[in-house]
């Protein structure tokens, strides 16, 4: 029997009491491929709140290309991550009420409005008290690596998962900025130490993750030059507070593609001099910080362009993982490239403070219905979208779920 999905925001139950089942968007193992195919509506047992969890009905949720690998099943299939559970429910960002604590969850209580932050780790690790949860051996991203996500009428997360929902953002626009931006808020502020005065070259200035990056200089007092596939998404960064843009189509020869024959590598190498020298004019000076997540097509180029001491800070590769660079640059010149990976609860906490006082904000392009989940993941496998995707669960409409007055979400048409 079809499920309806717009009944999807009605729920019968009060907070602190579960209903027996909830309606869920749902990948399994065997019908992993197409987003279309794979995400189907199923009507399943909704989930208990164990230990330290709490389940938090879903109002709002956004769309990650995480889960177009899930639907995909590729590069690995999710069911790796979760082989006791048959079924997966993505979702890596969300906002929503508290419905139901479980034991040992003393500072939320049902009602309260929270947004979710994605990382996930074991109490019992050691390396949660005192080193980073991103070190612990069980560290994972919910609604990837876990399943019980955000595409659903509830979801099951741990207690330290939950943030205040800042009181001037609609459902939809809470939940659009978690992940993206709190990878971003570690990568500047934490792992490239960030401060006044630093010059920054963001690669996919306009994209989900250099959007937030910009307001991160501009806020840090830092200059920032974003690097944008379009004049019209250089707009956008400058007014993010960029000090100027490059539109990538300019400098395209400077693209490793891998394979390059000892001539072609010349005259790539060529356009990235152009391409620093470029930078050098807008900034001032060449760059302290490169912020990368581009990978193997650009990173020969910011190894390069980031100034001597400088550093390379990289979270992502969405060109290629299988880097080629010369190496000359980055010991000669003592430069240092440093991984990173979503962030901590604190640093989310510290994050999502600045969204609470409106000097960070999210940058939505649009918002679709419950209804719409698998499509969203489609348009985002066939690269048909253009920004950050929120679904409405159990909001009925956009706008919901504003409390104060306050600056909302830009929107824009974003993506690199």
């Amino acid at each position: 029997m079809a499920l309806d999905a717009s009944q999807v925001a009605s729920v019968d139950t009060q907070p602190g009491e579960l209903p027996a089942t909830m309606t869920a968007w749902v990948i399994r193992q065997e019908r992993e491929g197409e987003p279309v195919d794979a995400f189907q509506i199923e009507e399943i047992e909704s989930p208990q709140p164990a230990a330290f969890e709490v389940v938090v009905r879903v109002m709002a949720a956004g769309v990650n290309f995480n889960n177009v690998w899930a639907a995909l099943g590729k590069p690995v299939s999710v069911f790796r991550y979760h082989p006791e559970e048959e079924h997966h429910i993505g979702g890596s960002d969300a906002s929503g009420i508290v419905w139901k604590v479980g034991p040992g969850v003393t500072r939320w209580k049902p009602g309260d409005e929270v947004v979710v932050h994605c990382n996930q780790a074991s109490y019992e690790d050691v390396e949660v008290h005192g080193l980073d949860p991103l070190a612990a051996p069980s560290q994972q991203i919910w609604g990837y690596e876990t399943s019980w996500g955000s595409f659903a009428q509830f979801c099951k997360v741990q207690a330290q998962q939950l943030l205040p929902k800042p009181a001037h953002l609609a459902w939809e626009e809470a939940a659009s900025y978690g992940l993206t931006y709190f990878t971003a808020y570690r990568m500047l502020m934490d792992q490239a130490e960030l401060q006044a005065g630093h010059k920054v070259l963001i690669w996919g200035a306009a994209g989900g993750l250099g959007v937030f990056a910009t307001q991160l200089c501009a806020l840090a007092g830092a200059d920032c030059v974003g690097v944008v596939s379009s004049d019209e998404k250089g707009a956008l960064v400058e007014r993010l507070g960029a000090k100027g843009f490059i539109n990538r189509g300019e400098f395209a020869g400077m693209m490793r593609r891998g394979g390059e024959t000892p001539e072609e590598e010349k005259a790539r190498f060529g356009v990235s001099r152009q391409f620093a020298k470029r930078v050098k004019e807008i900034l001032g000076d060449a760059p302290d910080i490169v912020f990368e997540h581009v990978g193997k097509a650009t990173f020969p180029t910011s190894v390069f362009t980031v100034k001597p001491f400088g550093k390379v800070v990289i979270c992502g590769a969405t060109s290629g993982f299988d880097l080629d660079f010369d190496v000359r640059y980055l010991w000669m010149r003592q430069k240092q490239i440093i991984g990173s990976h979503f962030a901590n609860a604190w640093q989310c906490h510290k994050a999502n403070q600045l969204v609470s006082e409106s000097k960070i904000r999210p940058v939505l392009w649009k918002t679709m219905s419950f209804s719409d989940v698998a499509h969203a993941h489609q348009l985002m496998h066939e690269n048909k979208h253009a920004g950050k995707i929120a679904i409405l669960v159990g909001a009925t409409d956009v706008g919901q779920g504003r409390t104060a007055e306050g600056p909302g979400a830009i929107q824009a048409e974003v993506g690199g």
